[in-house]
């Protein structure tokens, strides 16, 4: 039966038999590991809010008739990708981290557009396949978890080139049923929480990578995957006893090393397989859907912003002035991230494919926004928030027959607040800045989806000077030809204007 909620999710989970590794050890059964489980519950809010909100965390499929969760919805229309948005907001505020199903949700809309287009080149079977793959997902409610990130060896070389082949993933064998590949993909977001991978190329890829245009999708549990879980800073303070230092402790992020050692994919999991002038533009269409959902942050920020609020107010400094001015500057921040992203999806257009992507420009202004704002609100949260926030004596100490009433008593802020309701508000501010949910808001932040330089690339591309700088000239009553350089500064490849304004629209001046 499908699964119906976050229950029935956790419970899906169970008795997988995978090979997960974390601090050295086979992990028997993740889903009871207290290390794991709060990422674990982070993903099945993304089932408990297409229940309880479904007109924002579900959507009717065109494809197979039914209300389906939104993480598996292919974009329709522009309005969509606005109610993805919506949803990733609303989850952030929910949860205060990542949960781990936007990566599987832009592969699966940047595959359906790119599968088509492969096919309609070389009358393959690709796009059929997938669509038969989404049916299944969408009737069975799964997680669907993308592998793009290559552990990549040495930066300078193609993958090739490499000393190892196996820096990328790659096939290794192939016969009449399917293909067998070897490789590794990192910080692999939610893998273990999923209940399938696709797995894709990283980059762009030349004639001489054939064998690394690999596209595919693999059960979780598939043989010959292993999981090696990633650290993240304060983990283990959901080991401990009691919930206090934890900061979030319901709550969590999760990354880890996938390994893929001879792993067998079938015929009719297959959705690329050599076609290695397609490689780029799968992730240019991934990245473009990927960078404007990084507006969940908008909903981390809200909490973070609530948080400080909230420590002010415990401190008594709520009505300063310098309080309420970085408030403000917080706040004016995180609605600029969501504004880019939201605007992005607003601009989004049809593909051949019939489905819908948002704007590129736009997406890379958000995600390029995301690399820095969230650590100037962090700073500002951890302005606020005080020394005390890093140099609180441990949930043991409070509970303590001699150390609980003096911290109980020296502790203290503002008459009416208790010192634990202050203690857990720093410790929330501590864990989104400093601990363990300091991942998903601020590094994460940072790579994923490309560092900051991947974005000012993309965005480069698109300015549009020469046609800007017409503009100029005309205005400045400058005649076309005169002070002109005889090639352009950038190649006028980007239609951003033609959008904005209507089909070429932008000509027009």
């Amino acid at each position: 039966m499908p699964i119906k909620n976050g229950s029935e999710y956790i419970e899906s989970l169970r008795n997988r038999n995978l090979q997960v590794y974390l601090f050295g050890e086979l992990v028997k059964e993740p889903v009871d590991h207290p290390m794991i489980r709060p990422s674990i519950n982070a993903v099945a809010a993304t089932y408990d809010i297409a229940v309880e909100d479904p007109e924002i965390g579900s959507a009717k499929s065109s494809l197979t008739g039914m209300q389906v969760n939104r993480f598996l919805h292919i974009a329709e229309k522009s309005e969509d990708l606005v109610n993805q948005n919506k949803m990733q907001r609303k989850l952030g505020q929910q949860t205060g981290t990542c949960f781990q199903r936007c990566v599987g949700m832009d592969a699966l809309n940047s595959l359906y557009s790119t599968t088509f287009e492969i096919d309609k080149k070389y009358q393959t079977p690709y796009h059929t396949r997938l669509i038969e793959f989404i049916k299944k997902i969408q009737y069975e409610n799964y997680v669907i978890g993308g592998t793009m990130t290559d552990v990549k060896g040495d930066r300078s070389l193609s993958p090739s080139q490499q000393e190892d082949p196996d820096m990328f993933v790659h096939v290794v064998k192939r016969d009449d049923k399917g293909v067998y590949i070897k490789g590794a993909k990192a910080h692999q977001t939610g893998c273990i929480n999923s209940h399938w991978l696709i797995v894709m190329p990283t980059m762009r890829l030349r004639p001489e990578d054939k064998d690394y245009a690999i596209v595919g999708a693999i059960p979780v549990d598939a043989e010959g995957i292993t999981y090696i879980y990633g650290r993240q800073s304060c983990d283990t303070r959901s080991m401990e006893d009691g919930d206090l230092d934890a900061g979030n402790s319901q709550f969590s992020g999760q990354e880890a090393l996938v390994i893929f050692d001879n792993v067998f994919i079938p015929n009719e999991l297959i959705f690329m397989e050599g076609e290695v002038e397609f490689a780029s533009m799968l992730v240019e269409r991934f990245t473009c859907y990927h960078r404007r959902s990084y507006v969940c942050k908008t909903g981390l920020g809200d909490v973070l912003i609530g948080a400080s609020a909230a420590i002010a107010e415990y401190n008594g400094i709520s009505n300063a002035s310098h309080i309420k001015d970085k408030l403000i500057e917080m706040t004016h921040l995180n609605e600029t991230i969501f504004a880019a992203g939201i605007a992005s999806s607003h601009q989004a257009y049809k593909t051949e494919s019939g489905n819908f992507i948002n704007d590129d420009m736009l997406a890379n202004v958000c995600k390029h926004n995301v690399t820095r704002f969230p650590y100037e609100i962090g700073r500002l949260a951890q302005d606020i928030a005080g020394g005390l926030m890093v140099t609180m004596p441990s949930e043991k100490d409070f509970r303590g027959a001699v150390t609980g009433p003096l911290l109980d008593k020296y502790l203290k802020g503002r008459k009416g607040v208790s010192t634990e309701d202050r203690v857990r508000i720093l410790r929330l501010i501590e864990n989104m800045t400093l601990g363990r949910n300091a991942v998903g808001y601020l590094t994460e932040s940072m790579h994923g989806a490309g560092s900051p330089q991947a974005q000012r690339i993309q965005i480069a591309r698109q300015m549009q000077l020469e046609f800007k700088k017409k503009l100029a000239r005309k205005l400045a009553k400058v005649p076309e030809g005169e002070n002109t350089t005889n090639a352009p500064l950038l190649a006028e490849s980007s239609d951003y204007f033609d959008r904005i304004f209507g089909l070429k629209g932008s000509q027009k001046n």
